[in-house]
This record gives C-alpha cells, structure tokens and sequence, in this order.
C-alpha cells in the first residue's frame, strides 16, 4: 500500500498520515521533516529530494504526506495505490492551525522537522488564507483528482475524514 495524502496547510494531513501508519504498520514521510533543517531554514532541494527518493525506493509500502511538488511529486502520485486530497475550507484549515499552534507552542510538533518550534506567524496566516490557494495551486490539485480518480478520495471536512478512518477500519 502506498498513499498519498495532499491538500491545504492545516487541513489535518500530517495527523491522518500518522494514524494510517499506525493503523497499517507503515512507515510515513512528512515532507515538511525533509524540507526544513532546524530554525525553518530550507534544506537544500537536490539533498531534499534525495531523501524522498530513497524513502520510496527503500519502502515497499509507504505514507508520504505533503504537496511539494519538487519532491518526487509526479512519482509519488503515480505509485500511490491511494491519493488523500484535503479540500477543507480556509476558514476550517485557518482554525485548525490556529488549534494546532496553541497545542505545540514553543515546541516541536512530531512530524516537522527537529529545532521548528511550531508558530503561526503573518506569513503563514497569508499562506493559509491565500497564497496556499492560489488558482495554480488549486488547479494542480484538481488534475490530480482528476487524473487519478478511481484511486483519489477527497476530504472535505472532519466529518469525512471520521467517515473515511472508519471504512478504513472496515476493511481490514
């Protein structure tokens, strides 16, 4: 099994990646671990993409949460035997940020990077409302549904996320 799991910053996509890997026994990449080195300075993309890469040629199975698209992107969606997009509203992943920032203030959350003390900062409040969604973005987002349909699923609040854990759940 390999699942994709995409969408908008605070929508939840890290914490489903973790909960499906522990309920499948499957390792998880988050791409925010490999794209940032400590103080929120960005990794080198050659090193970056590296890590991705032998993440995917190393696992037979595999979770990897993120958008970064230069990071092994059109491989991962092709692999995926699952694609996750969070489509929630920026109100929604605005809030959910905001929640998170609050539980993990002045540490690290455990899937980013070691020495990225969490922080919800103007820059990435603009992020979030806006440049996150730009049309580009969006766009891309929609070809990969589209693309991929018989292998996407598309969650668009906490209610579908709940609805989608306990099919999950269902087939095992």
């Amino acid at each position: 099994m390999k699942i994709a799991v995409i969408g908008y910053s605070g929508s939840g996509k890290s914490t489903l990646a973790r909960q499906l890997g522990i309920e499948y026994s499957i390792p998880v990449l988050h791409l925010d671990s490999i794209n940032f080195l400590e103080g929120w300075k960005t990794r080198e993309q050659q090193e970056a993409q590296a890590i991705a890469r032998s993440f995917m040629d190393d696992n037979p199975s595999w979770i990897i949460d993120g958008n970064y698209t230069n990071l092994e992107y059109q491989r991962r969606m092709e692999e995926a035997t699952l694609i996750i997009f969070f489509r929630f509203s920026r109100f929604r992943c605005l809030w959910q940020a905001l929640r998170r920032f609050i539980t993990y203030r002045q540490t690290t959350r455990p899937d980013m990077a070691a020495g990225c003390q969490e922080k919800l900062d103007l820059e990435f409040l603009i992020w979030i409302l806006f440049q996150g969604r730009s049309k580009k973005r969006r766009k891309n987002h929609e070809d990969i549904v589209t693309r991929y349909k018989d292998k996407s699923v598309i969650l668009r609040n906490p209610k579908d996320v709940k609805r989608f854990l306990s099919r999950q759940q269902q087939l095992r």
